[in-house]
């Protein structure tokens, strides 16, 4: 997908503010709240001076007219590294077209990625199955050409495990998997639960076709994408008793993600992104409030 293409979405985007769901502990300048305390122009509250504070902080003006010490409280502001976890697994790549999984993954990462930016957060991204495409989270101005650039070299069509990537090294304030859950799912949630228990915020986008919840009518012979010796004739009754399989199924990894305490929304392929992504956002301010 060119750059240009993003155009419209980026633009639908413009404005649009991501706040941060956990505090983070970074005092590096930026917009969000962090847990640490500092000497910036924030001024939140007075307290009592204590033994081992610093002295550099009582409020000397209030010290006079009260002749009591208090220490003037600011917030810091912090940036919020984000990385994002993107499957390129050769089920992403269904249905045929412009409209495929794929591609609606590709708008939702760079969608997010310009918001993120845009408030000063580096960015990084892992893309399973070409590991070496990979960025550490950066806020460089050309970060966003360079995610677009990588994943128009991506085409998704191998049996791609995503779990080695939330296993990795690379830390983030935030991890988003863009997937549709279809490979590693249990392994997946595992990594992502260690990285939860550090203190990372875990957000998962998990990209559905409207042809995986409703199959055409006509029988069809159905064919895993990553395994191609699994098939399966569709026709009226075994149709029937996919989709009630199927919904089953999205149901448990919605309710499995958010015990985890991960954030998690099911998108349609054939929405709109910058829909999806308002929509996500305005999820997790809910979900913070």
């Amino acid at each position: 997908m060119s750059a240009g293409a993003y155009g419209p979405m980026l633009d639908a985007l413009r404005g649009l503010t991501w706040p941060a769901r956990l505090v983070p502990r970074s005092v590096t300048a930026g917009t969000h709240p962090s847990r640490l305390r500092g000497a910036t122009a924030e001024f939140t509250e007075y307290r009592a001076y204590r033994q081992g504070d610093d002295p550099r902080r009582i409020d000397w003006k209030l010290l006079a007219r009260t002749d009591r010490a208090f220490l003037r409280i600011t917030q810091e502001r912090a940036t919020h590294a984000t990385l994002f976890v993107l499957d390129a697994s050769a089920s992403m790549d269904f249905p045929d077209g412009p409209i495929s999984k794929w591609q609606h993954a590709c708008q939702l990462v760079v969608g997010l990625a310009s918001v993120a930016l845009a408030a000063g957060d580096p960015v990084g991204w892992l893309v399973a199955g070409v590991p070496h495409l990979g960025r550490a989270p950066r806020a460089r101005r050309d970060t966003l050409a360079d995610l677009i650039r990588t994943l128009d070299r991506v085409t998704p069509d191998v049996d791609a495990p995503l779990a080695p990537l939330l296993a990795g090294s690379v830390r983030a304030s935030r991890i988003v998997i863009v997937s549709d859950l279809l490979g590693d799912g249990d392994a997946v949630r595992r990594a992502a639960g260690v990285q939860r228990a550090r203190g990372t915020d875990i957000s998962v986008l998990h990209v559905v076709a409207p042809e995986e919840r409703n199959p055409p009518s006509a029988a069809r012979l159905a064919e895993d994408p990553e395994q191609p010796t699994l098939r399966a004739t569709l026709h009226d009754t075994t149709r029937v008793a996919y989709r009630s399989a199927f919904a089953a199924w999205r149901a448990e990894q919605a309710r499995a993600w958010r015990a985890l305490g991960a954030t998690y929304r099911e998108v349609s392929s054939d929405a709109p992104a910058a829909r999806d992504i308002r929509a996500f956002i305005a999820r997790r301010v809910e979900d913070a409030a």
